[in-house]
């Protein structure tokens, strides 16, 4: 428990003054929104993560009392881009996140998905398990003619190879799209949950089918904080209406102790259009939640 208010710690990932590449644990901002289609501002939210993460200090979760602000986390401060370049910039992501173990990243637009994922199926000489929440598939093969944007990330994740689609599995998806493209990854053997799945069973039995899911390999965690309805999380760029409340997406997190993470993102956070920091303070608990599942 932090002995100084919250509101004046320093303003980085709960409050550490940890800097030690070799932690167990690292937290890295991706500030790049070049991929979005709709409403820039994800490039804002690395800050406005850190900062409203300072709420989560002054105690333990209560699901399993523990501390992630104990754990030793390490935040290595903001990943360098190409600007205005995407293809360099995705280079550059990946080259510095192969640097560490066990990365937790803030986004950030959804593309930076795929450079993580390259840096990390690297590492472990394989492809890994995912948990994606989100109200769009993100397998269109193109955005509006760009082969590299947030709508297309997992498109390229697949056809890499970086993650098994049979240990996959998407949360929350409801937006509009094309029936081709709706069909094309649980095609290929992905698992799609809609959001009104969801909000038809409850978050223990969405948790048990994600982990009867994913297995006992390695898997990712990537959050798009779209999954969660507006009325939740208006701070994004391409809202839609219909998805996850924060207290089902929690809920279904912190039921998702036991499986082999291998790490996470969080992404397409867009400050401008948050309101009171709902949407920041969202997308730190997410963060937040996936470490205390940690022992």
């Amino acid at each position: 428990m932090a002995t100084t208010p919250t509101f004046a710690l320093p303003p980085s990932f709960l409050g550490t003054s940890n800097r030690d590449p070799n932690s167990r644990f690292t937290v890295a901002g991706v500030p790049f929104d070049l991929g979005t289609t709709n409403r820039p501002g994800a490039r804002l939210a690395p800050n406005a993560i850190r900062a409203a993460s300072r709420m989560l200090v002054d105690g333990e979760n209560p699901a399993n009392w523990r501390d992630p602000s104990a754990m030793g986390v390490a935040d290595m401060g903001d990943f360098a881009i190409a600007l205005g370049d995407i293809p360099a910039s995705l280079e550059l992501i990946e080259a510095q996140a192969a640097a560490f173990n066990h990365l937790i990243t803030l986004g950030g637009d959804h593309t930076i998905t795929l450079p993580l994922l390259r840096a990390l199926t690297k590492r472990l000489g394989g492809p890994v398990g995912l948990v994606h929440f989100d109200a769009h598939v993100d397998t269109w093969p193109d955005n509006f003619g760009q082969v590299l944007a947030h709508g297309s990330v997992l498109w390229h994740v697949l056809e890499e190879g970086l993650v098994d689609p049979a240990c996959m599995v998407q949360i929350g998806i409801r937006s509009p799209v094309q029936r081709a493209i709706s069909d094309w990854a649980p095609a290929k053997g992905v698992t799609v949950i809609t959001a009104e799945d969801v909000h038809l069973s409850s978050p223990a039995a969405v948790a048990d089918r994600i982990k009867s899911i994913v297995g006992g390999g390695p898997t990712y965690l990537s959050f798009d904080i779209d999954a969660l309805d507006p009325s939740c999380a208006p701070g994004t760029g391409t809202p839609e209406v219909g998805g996850l409340f924060t207290w089902q997406s929690m809920g279904i997190l912190k039921r998702l102790g036991g499986i082999n993470w291998a790490g996470m993102d969080v992404v397409e956070v867009a400050p401008p259009f948050d309101h009171a920091e709902v949407t920041a303070l969202a997308a730190a608990s997410v963060a937040w939640t996936y470490l205390s599942l940690m022992t």
